[in-house]
């Protein structure tokens, strides 16, 4: 198992506490999450993100709001499970596994409507904490199968924060970079710093070096130039939704770099848990994208960046197309095109 000097999210039972990622890389602290309300705030500010990790968080968020009404009715706590459960669906809208988990949990509520409240409690509980087990079990099998693409020495580039700090443990794209280091392969990651909010930068720099990964971190507009160089032989990032026809949603700036990587010749490979593959979504035209402050664009910081009354645009994700990807991992396999998700 990885050996890591912390975990993402902690859950004791009682209470969740998980890594604020707005505090890093200069500050390891933990916040509290006592309720729903405390879920949805985290995801939303994003002190926690990553696909898996927002869904595993409004789970957990689901089941700890939902205790406090453990003394009422039977009637008033399904009216509550359902309200909780659209409140939390609609913290962010594209990664599809924050609805994926929350609907799962519903699902247990429903499958046993006439059992006590106190029993679908701990059937809830149960089940969010099953939804953190799969995840590290299959964040660990796309590592492995990551290393059919992973050769000593090789460079790799990576978009954004798909490690640790996105998932229970390992991550997706970074899970193979993790697996690769403790078989003893020797690769070198380069990191795009993931403008506006620097999650290459803060986030995936910080992890893997201290995970004693080689590390080497670039600004987003670099990645031509490395590119050029010969310094890369692989893009491997992850993905908030997958299309049912491969089309793939991810960080903002991911189609820029599919883009070059295919003029390069450079094989692109998505990364992520089965629960990513959205087969309602025929294709990237139909994937909601969320769109951010203009404060996250014209500050950094707290310090003025840019004039305080200029027009911004900042949709926090782009969408792929499966053209332009090598083959999609996820913990049950290896998928090459043509992708039919259906």
């Amino acid at each position: 198992m990885m050996n890591s000097s912390f975990r993402t999210i902690v859950f004791d039972g009682e209470k969740l506490q998980l890594i604020d990622q707005t505090k890093l890389p200069a500050e390891l602290c933990y916040l509290v999450v006592n309720d729903e309300q405390d879920a949805f705030q985290a995801i939303r500010s994003m002190k926690v993100r990553g696909a898996p990790a927002i869904g595993m968080t409004a789970a957990y968020g689901l089941y700890l709001g939902l205790r406090k009404h453990a003394h009422k009715d039977h009637e008033v706590f399904y009216k509550e499970l359902y309200v909780q459960s659209v409140y939390l669906k609609s913290a962010r809208p594209t990664a599809v596994n924050l609805a994926w988990a929350v609907d799962r949990m519903v699902a247990v509520a429903q499958r046993h409507p006439n059992d006590l409240v106190a029993t679908t409690l701990e059937r809830l509980k149960s089940e969010a904490e099953s939804i953190q087990d799969e995840d590290e079990r299959a964040c660990r099998a796309m590592g492995v199968h990551l290393l059919e693409f992973i050769k000593e020495d090789m460079g790799i580039l990576t978009h954004c924060n798909t490690g640790a700090l996105a998932t229970s443990q390992y991550g997706t794209a970074l899970a193979g970079f993790y697996v690769a280091h403790e078989e003893g392969i020797t690769i070198h990651v380069y990191a795009d710093e993931t403008r506006p909010v620097l999650q290459g930068a803060r986030l995936t720099a910080w992890e893997l070096q201290r995970a004693g990964i080689d590390v080497t971190l670039i600004c987003d507009n670099m990645a031509a130039t490395v590119m050029a160089q010969g310094k890369i032989q692989a893009v491997m990032v992850g993905a908030d939704r997958i299309a049912a026809n491969g089309d793939t949603a991810n960080k903002i700036g991911t189609h820029q770099v599919a883009i070059l990587a295919k003029h390069f010749h450079i094989p692109f490979y998505v990364v992520a848990p089965w629960s990513t593959i959205d087969p309602k979504t025929q294709s990237g035209l139909d994937i909601p994208i969320e769109e951010r402050s203009a404060q996250e664009v014209i500050e950094w910081g707290g310090i003025q960046t840019a004039p305080k009354d200029i027009h911004v645009y900042n949709p926090a994700f782009d969408v792929t197309p499966h053209e332009l990807i090598t083959a999609i991992v996820t913990e049950k396999g290896t998928y090459h095109p043509p992708f039919k998700f259906l």
